[in-house]
C-alpha cells in the first residue's frame, strides 16, 4: 500500500492564504508523511467537523451525517480514512444538495481503505452514513458488564486510528480539526463528549439529543464519545467527576483533587486552554489507565485504589492537555512526543503536590518497566528502542504504543534537564507549549527547536541529543532517578527470600513500596511462603489492581494453586491491557498448565474487553488460529 507524502503541502500553503493560516510548517517535511492514513492533505483537507448522529443500542450502530468542511485546490479530490463506514449517499453541503461520485478502495487489515470523494468545487460536504456493529473504536456493553449491572454503556476509544470507523474525516493526528456533535441516546441514557457542551439536552419521546463543540483543533483521533448512566459530581469551579451512579462516591473521593492538580500543572508550564477538566471513570473493559480525551479524560476504574496511591494516572492524563493534546505528534513514529513528554511533566506535578519522596519512587519504579520494555523489544540494539520509530505501512501503530516512548522519553528529557538546570529547562518548556500550540510536531522538528532556543551546540553535543532520538537502547548518560526508600524494600525482599520473618515485609507501606517489594522477590519461591503472604497482606484478593498485578505476576510464576482463581477473577473483571497482556503472555510461556488455564479465562474474557486489548491477545493466545 503506497499513502502518499505530505512533502507538497507547501504548494498548498504558498498558494492559499487561508490554507495558510491553517496547515502547520512542520507537515511540509518528509518526516511528518504518515504512512497511516490515506489523506493527502496537500490536495485536499479536512479543517472541521460537524456530527448529527444517533446511537442505536439495539443493532449496535451509529447513524447520521457528517458535514465535512474542507480547503483544496482546484479540481482536487478529497481522500478520507473508512473502516467499515456503510456510506449512504455524500452531498455538496452548499447549499445545492447536488450528490457527489465517491468510491471506497482496497481495504487493509490495519488501516481500512481510502473514501475518495469527487467534491466538483465543494467546500462543504455532508456524508450520510452509519457504522458497522463491530467498529473497532466502539464497544458497547450490556448492563451486565457495567457496575450497575442495569442500563447498557457504550465509549468510544480512537487512538491511534480507531476513529474511522464510526467517524468519516482524516484520521491523522497531524491533521487538526475543530468539531461540533448533536448525539441522540435512550432517554435513560447521559452523552458526554471530549468537548464544552453547548446546549442543554432536549428530549422527545424515548430519546434525548446531547450537544457539544470543541472550538479549538484537534488531532481526530481525540474526538470522543461516551454513553451510560452517568452521573456528575463537581470537584471545583472547573473539574469533576463522571462515572456510573455505583461508582461515583469512590471516584468522586479518589480523584477529589483535579483543582489542585490543574493548579500544580499550570504553575509548570502555563495556562490550562481547555476550558473545564473533568474526567470520565468507564466500566473496566477500558483498555487503557486513562485516554487523555480534551476536557474529559476517560480513566480505568481499577485507579480506584481507595487512598489516592494511583492518581499519578490522573496527572498523567491533565498533563497530556499539554504534550499530546496542545502540541501533537505528527504521525506515530513520534508518539514519544506524546507520552515522553506527559510522563516527564506527570512525574513534575507529583513532585508539587506529593512531595519529592513519591515522585522519586514513580520515576525509579518506571526505569525498572523501561528497561523491562528494551529487553522485551529485543534488547538494546533492537530498532523498537528508538525513539523516533519507523512503523511503516506494514505495522499497526499500536505497535510503537510501548514503555519506551514513555519512559525512554522521560529519561531523554531529564537528562536535558540535568545539563541545563531546572530553571532553564522548565522556561524553555513553558516557551516551546506556547509556540506550537495546537500545532502537531516531529523529532526533527522538536531537536531544530531545542538547538534553537535552549541548547548550544557543546550542550547537544554533551546530552548526544540526536543518539537519543535515532539510535536504539538507553544512552550511558541516561539520568536514573532512584528512591531513597528502595533500598530498604530492597533488602526485606532479600531477606524474606532468605526465610526471613514477616516482620520484614511493608505490609502496610506505600503501593509504590510494596509492588517494588514483589517485583524483587525471587521467581521461584516455596509454596509455604507465598501463603504466608498471602494470609498475613490478603494480595490474591487485594482491591489495589497495581498490587494485585505485582502479586499475580510472582504467584502465576512459581504455579501458587490458590491464585489461579484469583487470576480468573482479576482477568474477566476488567480489561486493562497493562494488566491483561503480561498476564497472559506468563501464562502461555508456562507450559501446559499456564497455556490450559490462560485459554480457558480467556475464553470467559474476551467478549468483553475492547477490540484494542483483543488484538493484543488474541495475538499472544493464538485465540483466532484455534477457534
Amino acid at each position: 500500500m503506497r499513502i502518499p507524502a505530505l512533502a507538497t503541502a507547501l504548494t498548498l500553503v504558498l498558494a492559499s492564504p487561508a490554507v495558510a493560516q491553517t496547515i502547520a510548517p512542520i507537515l511540509t517535511t518528509p518526516d511528518a508523511r504518515d504512512p497511516h492514513s490515506y489523506a493527502r492533505p496537500a490536495e485536499a483537507r479536512v479543517t472541521h467537523v460537524a456530527l448529527d448522529l444517533a446511537a442505536d443500542f439495539d443493532t449496535h450502530v451509529i447513524r447520521g451525517i457528517a458535514t465535512l468542511d474542507i480547503l483544496a485546490k482546484p479540481g482536487a479530490k478529497l481522500v478520507l480514512d473508512d473502516n467499515g463506514l456503510k456510506i449512504v449517499t455524500i452531498t455538496d453541503a452548499n447549499g445545492n444538495g447536488k450528490p457527489l461520485a465517491y468510491e471506497v478502495g482496497a481495504v487493509d487489515k490495519i488501516h481500512g481503505a481510502p473514501l475518495t470523494v469527487t467534491l466538483n468545487g465543494a467546500d462543504k460536504i455532508r456524508i450520510a452514513y452509519a457504522s458497522s456493529p463491530d467498529a473497532k473504536a466502539l464497544q458497547w456493553l450490556t448492563p451486565a458488564q457495567t457496575a450497575g449491572k442495569k442500563q447498557p454503556f457504550l465509549f468510544s476509544q480512537g487512538e491511534a486510528i480507531l476513529n474511522r470507523s464510526w467517524i468519516p474525516t482524516q484520521d491523522s493526528p497531524g491533521i487538526r480539526q475543530t468539531w461540533e456533535a448533536k448525539i441522540a441516546v435512550p432517554k435513560q441514557l447521559t452523552a458526554v463528549m471530549s468537548g464544552l457542551a453547548t446546549a442543554k439536552p432536549t428530549c422527545v419521546a424515548d430519546r434525548c439529543t446531547f450537544q457539544y463543540k470543541m472550538d479549538k483543533p484537534v488531532a481526530p483521533y481525540l474526538i470522543a464519545l461516551a454513553v451510560g448512566d452517568i452521573a456528575f459530581k463537581s470537584t471545583g469551579p472547573r473539574t469533576g467527576i463522571w462515572a456510573e451512579p455505583a461508582t461515583l462516591p469512590k471516584a468522586a473521593y479518589e480523584f477529589g483533587e483535579l483543582e489542585k492538580f490543574v493548579a500544580a500543572a499550570e504553575g509548570l508550564y502555563g495556562p490550562y486552554r481547555w476550558g473545564r477538566y473533568d474526567v470520565l471513570v468507564l466500566p473496566p473493559s477500558f483498555p487503557f489507565g486513562g485516554m487523555e480525551n480534551p476536557t474529559l479524560t476517560f480513566a480505568t476504574p481499577t485507579a480506584i485504589a481507595g487512598d489516592r496511591s494511583l492518581v499519578s494516572l490522573i496527572a498523567h492524563e491533565l498533563a497530556h492537555s499539554w504534550s499530546g493534546n496542545l502540541v501533537t505528534n505528527a504521525t506515530w513514529d513520534d508518539f514519544w512526543l506524546n507520552e515522553g513528554f506527559t510522563s516527564y511533566f506527570e512525574n513534575r506535578i507529583m513532585e508539587a503536590l506529593y512531595g519529592k519522596r513519591r515522585a522519586d519512587m514513580e520515576a525509579d519504579l518506571a526505569w525498572t518497566d523501561m528497561m523491562a520494555a528494551v529487553k522485551e523489544a529485543g534488547g538494546p540494539a533492537a530498532k523498537d528502542t528508538q525513539l523516533h520509530l519507523d512503523l511503516d505501512a506494514a505495522r499497526d501503530p499500536d505497535d510503537g504504543m510501548t514503555q519506551i516512548a514513555y519512559d525512554k522519553g522521560a529519561s531523554f528529557l531529564r537528562t536535558i534537564e540535568k545539563q541545563v538546570g531546572r530553571a532553564r529547562w522548565d522556561a524553555y518548556l513553558r516557551s516551546y507549549f506556547d509556540r506550537h500550540a495546537f500545532q502537531p510536531q516531529t523529532s526533527a522538528g522538536f531537536l531544530a527547536d531545542l538547538k534553537s532556543k535552549l541548547l548550544t551546540p557543546a550542550e547537544a553535543k554533551t546530552i548526544g541529543v540526536d543518539t537519543w532520538v535515532y539510535s536504539p537502547g538507553i544512552p550511558a548518560n541516561a539520568v536514573h532517578v532512584t528512591s531513597a526508600a528502595f533500598p530498604a524494600v530492597d533488602a526485606a525482599a532479600k531477606a524474606y527470600a532468605a526465610g526471613g520473618p514477616l516482620s520484614g515485609v511493608p505490609g502496610k507501606a506505600t503501593t509504590q513500596e510494596i509492588t517494588r517489594f514483589l517485583s524483587q522477590l525471587p521467581r521461584t519461591l516455596p509454596a509455604e511462603r507465598l501463603k504466608a503472604l498471602d494470609a498475613a497482606f490478603g494480595w490474591n484478593m487485594t482491591g489495589n489492581a497495581e498490587i494485585r498485578f505485582a502479586w499475580l505476576q510472582l504467584a502465576l510464576a512459581n504455579h501458587y494453586a490458590p491464585a489461579d482463581a484469583s487470576a480468573e477473577q482479576f482477568l474477566t473483571s476488567q480489561g486493562r491491557r497493562k494488566f491483561v497482556a503480561p498476564l497472559f503472555q506468563q501464562l502461555m510461556d508456562s507450559g501446559d498448565w499456564g497455556h490450559t488455564l490462560a485459554m480457558d479465562i480467556y475464553g470467559k474474557a474476551r467478549a468483553g474487553y475492547h477490540a484494542v486489548t483483543q488484538v493484543t491477545v488474541d495475538r499472544i493466545t493464538g485465540w483466532k488460529l484455534m477457534n
